[in-house]
């Protein structure tokens, strides 16, 4: 078979390495210019910062044994057991930001970036998928793992009869800061800190957490903060974020800094089950394994077996 798949995130990524492991042929598109989708690494001078999900944690016995083989490859690393006080659960990270262990996934598979994909439509008993520079694919099934919203979008006129758990999910945003820095930071040991304020639900230190050679700061907006903000000029609201910042940066000096933002970070609710599939098309990610990484992962392997099993 010809199996498409939409997202390089951790959950595309994932069920394709299963499904071309199962010997079919795979192809996986990506409108961003990388892997990784949400688990973002950007790189500001000598800085490493990521600035998409800070770490993952496994829970299930399943995910625990993906995460023993990164660690043992080298391409994951135990960040720390918890923030403040610790609560004694491992915190993993990639060893040179989280693009590490996406870039590791992606090795050896067909994966086409700056592919945007325009929509998916029935031909005859396979699926057509269009892109929006008019190329297409022609695929016998289709994996789908980008956020709900863009994911109904693209299935419009397919007439799968989603149900309207699914369609109607929805996602908080997330306006975040880069900022690299000389000198101490006010972030503690061991580098993150979880709700610390009234407008960041996570603020990293990338040189303590590990990933930076040099000091930069991730900072991530509560989701209060965002949504009120999201629409407002995005230079006034970075200033904005920058000043809300001082208190973390401490006397350190702003070297450079800049401003990303997710529009669909964390879903706000999510599918009970792991995938949802109908006439040879699977819906997968972190809406139906859950809102972490772990989430995504077991989504993907879930969405490839109920692909091959079609």
């Amino acid at each position: 078979m010809k199996i498409v798949v939409v997202g390089a995130g951790f959950s595309g990524l994932t069920a394709a390495r299963h499904i071309a492991v199962a010997g079919h042929t795979v192809v996986v598109l990506d409108k961003g210019r990388s892997s990784g989708g949400r688990c973002a690494t950007r790189r500001i001078g000598a800085a490493v910062v990521d600035h998409g999900a800070q770490f993952f944690t496994a829970r299930s016995d399943e995910f625990t044994a993906q995460v023993q083989q990164w660690l043992s490859d080298g391409i994951a690393y135990e960040w720390c057991r918890g923030f403040g006080a610790g609560d004694g659960h491992p915190r993993y990270c990639g060893t040179n930001g989280m693009t590490t262990i996406t870039k590791h996934l992606a090795q050896g598979l067909d994966v086409r970036c700056a592919q945007m994909v325009f929509n998916i439509e029935r031909n005859g008993k396979s699926w057509r998928v269009r892109m929006d520079d008019g190329t297409h694919i022609d695929a016998d099934q289709v994996v789908v793992t980008c956020p709900v919203p863009q994911t109904i979008s693209l299935l419009v006129n397919t007439e799968l009869g989603i149900p309207d758990a699914i369609r109607t999910i929805e996602y908080d945003k997330t306006i975040a800061a880069l900022v690299v820095v000389d000198g101490v930071t006010a972030v503690p040991a061991p580098g993150g800190v979880q709700d610390g304020d009234s407008t960041f639900s996570f603020v990293a230190d990338n040189l303590l957490k590990g990933v930076s050679p040099v000091r930069a700061l991730t900072l991530h907006c509560n989701a209060a903060f965002s949504e009120t903000h999201w629409w407002n000029d995005v230079t006034v609201t970075h200033e904005l974020v920058m000043s809300a910042a001082r208190d973390w940066i401490g006397d350190a000096t702003v070297v450079e800094h800049q401003p990303k933002r997710w529009r669909m970070a964390t879903p706000r609710t999510t599918w009970p089950e792991r995938c949802w599939s109908k006439d040879g098309v699977v819906l997968a990610g972190d809406a139906f394994g859950g809102p972490r990484i772990e989430g995504a992962v077991l989504s993907g392997l879930a969405a490839a077996q109920r692909l091959l099993d079609y």
